[in-house]
């Protein structure tokens, strides 16, 4: 983080990435004195609602972010920046986009959390248009030339307004991660009796052990009367929308999947009138993270330690669990949204258990082609995590027999 004083002072010259929050209500016109070198400016957290005509005075200028500010509208000028193709304004109060906002460089679009209702056509001249971020809106439709969006391969459209399901992105090529709950089209029933409800004082928080952008999960103690194991972890979802949509769908989706080996287990469901949250098994201390989240350079596709590697013989085993938990989730319906590997937690023995149901939707209200569609969608998530896998198999095992039918997996992969 940076301070305004230090802009004003000169002692940010050659900077590359700025970040200001000092509730600024207006744009510092000491920015453009790092014409020459700034590529990410980061303008969250300040009561901005409008930047200057001449902004593409910042030529380097490929990340902007402005979420948590004062925007109605987003702001004309963009498309005259020549290398912005990342924007960011979560959590405004944006209402309008206009044509000319959208810069034709643009790979990965944050316009969560406002109050737009329509897009316009010229969203499908986004060629370069990776991921896509629209939950917790107004929308009613997407805009026809979204087929036109041939590299998308994230979309978010939960919390919004849609009464029918969006049929035009069924066909994307690339589509393979993908959120749409908490819309009309897509309510029912969200009682789930076989799960036991239990009060959140029979419990005794302890230390925290994630946070994510829908809750909070910490260590707990059960008492005795509620016949569970004694160390288990809780859950407690917050009621905001999130970038992937409304906690209470991740839960009600979370809760359909039923039982599997490679899922983290739901004990219980806590109900109250200020708080939600939900009684998991408590993973095992040896199980850690296999990967980690895309980068701004890799927008969708995840990112791994370096040095990391794994025999043919840990990918296989890896992948045989995936898949049976992809068609588990076939089966109950539920499209998890977020198959990826840093939502995978593998211990030694390359056992993986799966979670964050985060971008979970529910799908068994829609037509049977759509139901296809989306299940593709989803095996083409499953596609690009074997990608990733054989990405890190060892040298030695890359002309083995397994390692070939594994790349024979990837049909749905295009380029």
């Amino acid at each position: 983080m940076h301070t305004l004083e230090q802009l004003k002072n000169g002692e940010l010259k050659g900077t590359v990435h700025l970040n200001l929050s000092e509730n600024l209500s207006q744009f510092p016109s000491e920015i453009f004195d790092l014409a020459d070198s700034l590529e990410v400016l980061d303008l969250s957290n300040n009561q901005l609602s409008e930047l200057p005509q001449d902004l593409n005075r910042l030529k380097h200028l490929k990340i902007l972010f402005c979420s948590n500010n004062q925007f109605t509208c987003l702001p004309p000028m963009l498309s005259l920046c020549p290398k912005l193709e990342m924007i960011g304004f979560k959590s405004n109060k944006i209402e309008h986009v206009p044509a000319s906002s959208l810069p034709l460089k643009t790979r990965w679009l944050i316009l969560t959390d406002n109050k737009i209702s329509e897009l316009p056509e010229s969203l499908g001249q986004l060629v370069n248009l990776e991921k896509l971020m629209l939950a917790g809106n107004l929308l009613t439709k997407l805009p026809q030339s979204i087929h036109s969006c041939h590299k998308l391969g994230l979309i978010r459209l939960s919390a919004n307004q849609l009464t029918e399901f969006p049929d035009l992105i069924l066909d994307l090529p690339k589509l393979a991660w993908l959120a749409f709950s908490g819309n009309p089209f897509c309510q029912g029933d969200k009682t789930h009796s076989q799960i036991q409800k239990m009060s959140l004082d029979s419990f005794k928080l302890h230390e925290v052990l994630g946070q994510g952008a829908s809750g909070i999960i910490s260590k707990a103690s059960s008492s005795d009367e509620n016949n569970l194991p004694i160390d288990v972890a809780i859950k407690v979802f917050k009621g905001e929308v999130t970038s992937d949509g409304y906690p209470e769908d991740e839960l009600d989706a979370c809760l359909s999947t039923g039982l599997h080996p490679n899922l983290v287990k739901p004990l219980a469901h806590i109900k109250e009138v200020d708080c939600s949250a939900l009684v998991m098994e408590l993973i095992p201390a040896d199980y850690i993270n296999l990967g980690q989240p895309p980068s701004l350079k890799t927008c969708t596709r995840d990112t791994f330690t370096q040095g990391q590697s794994f025999s043919i013989k840990q990918i296989e085993h890896i992948v045989q669990q995936l898949e049976s938990l992809v068609d588990h989730l076939i089966k109950h319906k539920v499209s998890h949204g977020d198959l990826y590997a840093h939502n995978v937690l593998i211990n030694h023995q390359s056992d993986i258990l799966f979670g964050d149901f985060g971008a979970a939707s529910k799908y068994q209200m829609l037509e049977d082609y759509q139901q296809s569609g989306i299940q593709a969608i989803e095996k083409r998530a499953l596609n690009y995590f074997i990608d990733d896998m054989l990405s890190l198999c060892q040298p030695q095992d890359r002309d083995t027999q397994p390692y070939l039918q594994l790349k024979n997996k990837l049909s749905l992969i295009t380029e």
